[in-house]
C-alpha cells in the first residue's frame, strides 16, 4: 500500500485506512494459529475441550472489560466537565472501573475452579498406562498396557480413540514438560518424582507435541508425533510393536546392519530380535514405521536418516549422539537402508 504526496485523502482517512488493514492482518493471523497439529484451540481430547472453552470465556470476559475502560476514556475525553456531576463521574469510575473488571473477573475465576475436578481426576481402572522419560533431548516412551509385556519405543506415541490414557512422567535429569495441546493440558516432570496426567482423545488424527519447559540448548528441537486411530487400529499397532525385527535378504540392508555393529551403534541403541541391548539411546526397534526421526524434527525416510547420522551436531546442537560425518558417502546409505528396514 503506498501514497503519493498529491494523495487527495485526509490524514485521518488514511489514518483510518492502514488501522484497517493492520486489523484485518491481526485477526487472520489469529485465527490461523486456531487449527493445526499443535493448536490447543483446535481440540481433539476431552482436557483440551474444556481448556478450549474457558480461553474463548475469557477472550469474552475481556472484551467486556475492554469496551467498558474504553468507554469510560471517550466519555473523558470528549464529555464536557459540566456534563456530569461529581456523583456520576464517582458512579462511572466505580461502576466501569472496579465493578465491571471485579464481577467478570470472579464469574471468570468460579468458571475455571469448576473445571479442576474433572481436569485432576484419577484414572478409572484398566486404563492405559503409558510411561514417558523426558531426556535431553528425546523422549522414552514405554508402554504398560494391563495384559502382556511392556514395550519401548522413542518419540512417537499412538493412542486410541474414545479411551482414557494414564501418562506417567519421569525426568532423569532437568525439568522438562509434557504437552500435547489437542489433547489437553501440560504436566512438568521433576527429576525425583513421578507426575500424573490423563488425557482422553475424542477423535482421529496426527498431532503434535512438545517441551514446554526450557530444558537445555536443543528444547526447541524436542517434540514427537501422536497419532490417535480406532481401538481395533491401535491394538494392531501395539500387537507389532511387540515383535522383534524380521530378517532381510536385501544386500545393502546386511551391509548396514554389519556397520551398524561395527560402528558402536549397539552400545547406545537397543534393537529386539539382534545383539543390539543399549539403553542410553533410543529403542530403534521399529524405527522405520515412526513418522519422524530425532524427535520430531526430521522427517523419515533414506535421506532423513543420512542426515541424522553424518550431521548430528548440527541438526540438534548438543545432542549427546556422535555424528558419522567421517563414513562414506556408500556406508552411510547402507546403515540408512537398515534402519529404514525396521518396520
Amino acid at each position: 500500500m503506498t501514497w503519493r504526496l498529491d494523495d487527495k485523502r485526509s490524514g485521518c482517512g488514511i489514518a483510518k485506512l492502514l488501522c484497517t488493514r493492520i486489523l484485518a492482518c491481526a485477526v487472520g493471523a489469529g485465527l490461523s494459529g486456531c487449527s493445526g497439529p499443535q493448536s490447543g484451540l483446535d481440540p481433539a481430547g476431552r482436557g483440551a475441550e474444556q481448556i478450549a472453552d474457558l480461553f474463548w470465556w475469557m477472550v469474552a470476559g475481556s472484551v467486556v472489560v475492554w469496551l467498558a475502560v474504553v468507554w469510560l476514556t471517550y466519555s473523558a475525553i470528549r464529555g464536557r466537565a459540566s456534563k456530569h456531576t461529581e456523583r456520576q463521574a464517582r458512579l462511572y469510575v466505580i461502576g466501569g472501573g472496579a465493578l465491571i473488571p471485579t464481577v467478570v473477573l470472579a464469574a471468570l475465576l468460579i468458571y475455571g475452579l469448576g473445571m479442576m475436578p474433572e481436569l485432576v481426576a484419577p484414572a478409572p481402572p484398566g486404563t492405559l498406562k503409558i510411561r514417558v522419560i523426558g531426556e535431553q533431548w528425546w523422549w522414552r516412551i514405554r508402554y504398560e498396557p494391563a495384559e502382556g509385556e511392556p514395550v519401548e519405543l522413542a518419540n512417537e506415541i499412538r493412542l486410541p480413540v474414545g479411551q482414557p490414557v494414564e501418562f506417567e512422567l519421569e525426568s532423569p535429569d532437568v525439568i522438562h514438560s509434557f504437552w500435547i495441546p489437542p489433547l489437553g493440558g501440560k504436566m512438568d516432570m521433576i527429576p525425583g518424582r513421578t507426575t500424573r496426567l490423563l488425557l482422553h482423545p475424542t477423535r482421529t488424527g496426527t498431532f503434535r507435541g512438545a517441551c514446554a519447559e526450557y530444558c537445555g540448548t536443543s528444547h526447541a528441537l524436542m517434540a514427537f508425533d501422536v497419532v490417535v486411530s480406532e481401538e481395533a487400529e491401535f491394538n494392531g499397532w501395539l500387537e507389532q510393536q511387540r515383535r522383534p525385527v524380521a530378517e532381510s535378504s536385501e544386500s545393502i540392508v546386511n551391509a548396514g546392519r554389519e556397520l551398524f555393529f561395527l560402528n558402536g551403534c549397539a552400545a547406545c541403541h537397543s534393537i529386539r530380535g539382534t545383539e543390539a541391548r543399549g539403553v542410553v539411546g533410543p529403542d530403534l526397534t521399529h524405527v522405520g514405521s515412526r513418522l519422524s526421526i530425532g524427535a520430531g524434527i526430521v522427517p523419515n525416510g533414506p535421506e532423513g536418516f543420512r542426515r541424522w547420522i553424518a550431521q548430528t551436531d548440527k541438526v540438534k546442537p548438543d545432542v549427546r549422539m556422535p555424528h558419522f560425518g567421517m563414513l562414506p558417502p556408500e556406508e552411510l546409505e547402507s546403515l540408512s537402508a537398515y534402519l529404514e528396514s525396521l518396520q
